[in-house]
């Protein structure tokens, strides 16, 4: 079953195989529905949340102040036998489970006052401390049932009664490394995702301006620049739009096209900007480097008559053309060039990436400081080859094949370890990819050597190479096209991810964490999560398979950019922000202000179009049964709200295949039983069974069309779908023809109202 879309209307029934309960899977939730964190001070009162849980110190004092003014209205026999219990109940709100605790992942249910309890505890509280009750609570349906231990406790007790207090406190499988990033069986990091912009046609690079706005500016292959604010809207006019000079096609896989964009260090006081793009000129492909100024009457637009072209070098094909642009802590201009195309860098003796006097196949370094009169660049005096005459002195590193996406790393924040290193993902030619450290005058082998492997064996020989290994290499059965990332440095601001790993991609996410003893670059793949993992509100567990580039945004959480088709043209093209949702950083740790802008186009309204996927069975409801005491709990722990799978993207049975199942199998099938049958539903917020004198394969086409095949088989055949004694009988005398998209538009009795028993459904 999947989530429904946010904002979509809920599907009046929904249908559900019965699955075993299994094991429990935590899901460490928060009252705002966040997860828990770390408070950054101890806590006086909760002292069992001060490693970790849902208050900080002011939540903490708060709880301190409603005790001491319940308990001074106690009796004092009430409160010398009472005053542990109310404490406890006071400091649920503080447990890494305090959503599941008071049903406030449930939206069909009221929060509750009081804690979920589990049976004996809630027994013995109600012995001694009923009284203790009418302070806690201000729930008139429970203060109703005070002289009713049975109704009391069961009005207070929780469906999954995992979570419960005082059992969730003892309940290994909860509390076993609670606020560590989620791993599966095999090591494989669970992380989430929330959508940040969709309907981008390849989107390629995503940058902010570093002016405390905290605007972020995403790049389209074909050559605009969209603004979006904080919120994630969108302005409708574009900050820059060159796409009738940006040389790209509708090829899927087309590499020319706009290629990155940055802001000056100092772009809140002189307003530049530089791009990165491809560009025909008289009939010759090159690589265009220009810069730009802000509008003067519209800050969230580039003003297009200010472009300076500041570099530009020639192509000789149309693939390996680069497309990185990075300023440096030195605030130097940093250029990715690619070796300028074909396959094995057949330019010249050694090929362009070996040739120092070739632009191609570099990391340039140039400064484009005071170019406002004289040159439009100076060459950064300690340069490595500013005194080779056989050189280029904008070469800063050289022996690369075609690095897509670098990032420089910001450093751990307190000792700066690691800080200015430049990392690169340098795309390979046959058989590997590779990740490398860029450091200045150094040559990282191409085309000499291809990952760690020699590619031109008698240039690989050459021993005055002096060839810098990378730090990370992977065969192309792990996959295609290494995309660089960033190092992850622990800012904890939305989300803790795993602290200085190195992001990247081809098809898939990874993760590389160094070994400081060794040396060595460890890998970790990343997998969405599955079951529990992502549901929080906003969240999904897919994304697109063409994954594009990384991104930063100002406080330096982690994105990526992917598309489901890799054309320039197709509006497929998502923006991702991951999120590990096992911890997060303490309130007002990270505040995020933004400083205010002033919007003069029309503002589109960000609006999700992905979904989570669940793609583990969920536990059937504990519903009430005889007793008419008003009953609080979550029908199961995904909210029923979808009706069919999304069968599209979870990587299932295409809607085709599943109408050819459905066609030529019910009616064999549904006849192998004719008569009653039973099918649990969710109708108007509560759980039933359907009661059907009438069970025949035209219901079964019903069925089958809403979830598809399997579910027929087992809703044809007695009790497949659990006893379902507890649940009241909420249809009756279905009728269908066939074509209806459920049950609910067949021909039935009024819901709730039936002339059917369960004894009757046994016969």
């Amino acid at each position: 079953i999947t989530r429904a879309r946010p904002g979509a209307r809920p599907p009046l029934l929904a249908l559900l195989l019965l699955a075993g309960l299994g094991q429990v899977r935590p899901h460490p939730q928060c009252l705002d529905f966040k997860p828990p964190f770390r408070p950054p001070q101890p806590l006086d009162f909760c002292v069992q949340y001060t490693d970790f849980g849902c208050c900080d110190a002011e939540q903490d004092r708060a709880l301190m102040e409603r005790y001491y003014s319940i308990s001074g209205r106690l009796a004092q026999p009430v409160y010398a036998a009472c005053a542990s219990h109310l404490q406890d109940l006071l400091c649920q709100e503080c447990s890494p489970y305090a959503a599941h605790l008071y049903d406030a992942e449930d939206p069909s249910t009221p929060l509750r006052t009081v804690a979920g309890l589990c049976q004996e505890y809630c027994e013995q509280t109600w012995q001694k401390c009923r009284s203790m009750f009418r302070y806690l609570s201000t729930d008139k349906e429970l203060l109703a049932l005070e002289n009713n231990m049975v109704k009391f406790c069961r009005y207070l007790s929780l469906d999954d009664v995992d979570y419960c207090f005082p059992r969730l406190l003892v309940n290994q499988n909860l509390n076993q490394n609670l606020g560590l990033v989620t791993a599966d069986s095999e090591g494989c990091l669970q992380l989430c995702l929330l959508e940040v912009a969709n309907g981008l046609r390849n989107p390629v690079a995503m940058v902010h301006a570093n002016d405390g706005t905290h605007r972020f500016f995403i790049a389209e292959q074909v050559g605009l620049v969209w603004t979006y604010l904080p919120d994630r809207s969108r302005l409708e006019k574009p900050f820059l739009n060159i796409s009738e000079a940006v040389l790209t096609s509708p090829w899927e896989g087309d590499e020319r096209g706009f290629l990155d964009i940055v802001f000056h260090p100092k772009f809140k006081f002189n307003g530049k900007v530089y791009v990165y793009y491809s560009v025909e000129v008289h009939f010759e492909e090159r690589i265009r480097i220009s810069e730009f100024r802000i509008s003067p009457d519209d800050m969230n637009t580039l003003d297009h008559s200010s472009e300076r072209i500041i570099l530009e070098v020639e192509e000789p094909a149309s693939n390996h053309n680069g497309g990185e642009l990075l300023f440096g802590d030195d605030g130097y201009l940093y250029i990715f060039t690619g070796d300028g195309g074909m396959a094995g860098d057949p330019f010249g003796t050694f090929g362009n990436a070996q040739n120092k006097s070739a632009l191609l196949g570099k990391v340039l370094r140039i400064n484009v400081d005071n170019n406002d009169r004289g040159p439009l660049y100076r060459i950064p005096p300690d340069n490595p080859f500013v005194t080779d005459p056989k050189a280029r002195p904008e070469v800063f590193a050289y022996g690369v094949r075609n690095m897509w996406r670098c990032s420089f790393d910001r450093g751990e924040p307190y000792t700066k370890e690691g800080k200015g290193r430049l990392f690169c993902g340098d795309v390979g030619q046959n058989k590997f990819e590779e990740v490398d450290i860029i450091e200045k005058g150094k040559n990282y082998g191409w085309r000499a050597r291809e990952g760690f492997s020699c590619y031109d064996k008698k240039l690989c020989t050459n021993s005055s190479l002096d060839d810098v290994l990378p730090i990370y290499a992977y065969p192309h059965k792990m996959g295609k096209s290494v995309i660089g990332g960033y190092v992850y440095r622990d800012q904890k601001c939305l989300s803790q991810l795993p602290d200085a790993n190195y992001f990247l991609s081809h098809r898939r996410l990874m993760s590389l964490k160094e070994k400081h003893s060794t040396g060595e670059w460890q890998y970790t793949e990343i997998c969405m999560g599955t079951g529990q993992t992502c549901m929080f509100p906003g969240l999904i567990n897919n994304y697109y398979q063409y994954i594009i580039s990384f991104a930063e945004d100002e406080a330096g959480e982690l994105y990526f950019m992917s598309t489901g088709v890799p054309s320039a043209t197709a509006p497929n093209g998502v923006v991702y922000k991951i999120v590990d949702t096992s911890r997060r950083a303490p309130p007002g740790k990270c505040r995020i202000e933004p400083l205010s802008v002033k919007v003069k186009s029309r503002l589109i309204k960000f609006v999700p179009k992905e979904k989570l996927i669940v793609k583990t069975p969920t536990q059937r409801p504990r519903l009430r049964t005889t007793t008419k005491a008003p009953r609080r709990g979550r029908p199961t722990s995904e909210t029923p709200r979808a009706t069919t799978p999304d069968w599209s993207r979870k990587g299932g049975k295409s809607g085709e295949r599943r109408a050819r199942e459905c066609g030529s199998a019910t009616d064999e099938q549904a006849s192998t039983r004719k008569g009653p049958g039973r099918v649990e539903i969710y109708i108007n917020g509560e759980w039933g069974t359907v009661c059907d004198d009438l069970w025949n394969y035209k219901a079964a086409t019903v069925v089958c069309r809403q979830l598809g095949f399997p579910y027929v088989v087992r809703a044809t055949k007695r009790a497949e779908f659990g006893e379902g004694r507890s649940l009241r009988i909420l249809l009756d005398d279905v009728e269908c023809t066939g074509q209806e998209k459920n049950l609910l538009e067949c021909t039935h009795a009024t819901s709730a109202k039936n002339n059917c028993s369960h004894k009757k459904m046994q016969e």
